[in-house]
């Protein structure tokens, strides 16, 4: 971790309140805060000097939606970039969906592989010819160690060479603990939002999330008044 990132660090339910209280009690559509931490974490990508092609794992989950964001703003940027759902479309729900929809309305090259057993030699040529992965698809809500086919995806995501980049936390890591709960990404960089996940204070975590950027998604942590904690 770096040490020199600001602000505390919380706890899942922590996160979670944050997220109600932006939602409810200041009127910040879900959608917008999904669109600051993309972006924001697209603008990382292209700081740390992404050139492509970026292959972009989405889960069908919140962490998915952050990342169909991420593709579209560096395609915006003329990157190269191809986003692998690890779901079938109808599968998505919400703000993920409608960023979905945004994509394919743009005609971003997106391929739904639910099952990457089936097609395990395409993925992992896709995996390996990346120049950069970003990983999105499981989120810090993550309580037990990732399911089929979460786990073989993450399994094909290590055993490749490109630079991981993981989104908010890398996929089978506990925010809490900082601990692998089963399967976990490796990643070189990891964006994660708002605040710092209570689990990356613990030295071990830096195995699995390399350099943590802790990115603003237009609400301060601040904001929240204690009590709601």
């Amino acid at each position: 971790m770096n040490a020199e990132l600001p602000g505390p660090a919380l706890s899942c339910k922590q996160i979670r309140a944050f997220d109600a209280f932006a939602v409810s009690r200041l009127g910040v559509p879900s959608l917008i805060l999904m669109e600051n931490a993309g972006r924001g974490a697209a603008e990382l990508l292209l700081a740390l000097g992404v050139k492509g092609p970026v292959v972009v794992c989405c889960g069908k989950g919140n962490n998915g939606g952050d990342g169909l964001v991420i593709a579209r703003h560096l395609w915006l940027a003329d990157t190269p970039v191809h986003v692998v759902l690890m779901a079938r479309p109808d599968e998505l729900t919400g703000d993920a969906r409608v960023n979905l929809e945004i994509c394919r309305n743009l005609h971003l090259s997106i391929e739904s592989i639910p099952q990457p057993d089936q097609q395990h030699d395409r993925v992992a040529r896709l995996l390996v010819e990346a120049d950069w992965i970003v990983d999105a698809l499981l989120g810090s809500g993550l309580t037990g160690p990732p399911k089929p086919p979460y786990d073989r995806m993450i399994d094909l995501i290590n055993a490749s060479a490109p630079r991981v980049f993981a989104v908010d936390i890398p996929s089978g890591l506990d925010a809490d603990t900082g601990r692998p709960l089963g399967v976990a990404v490796r990643a070189a960089h990891t964006a994660t939002f708002a605040a710092l996940k209570k689990g990356f204070l613990d030295p071990q975590s830096r195995h699995w999330t390399g350099q943590v950027h802790l990115l603003h998604i237009g609400v301060p942590i601040t904001a929240m008044p204690t009590s709601d904690a």
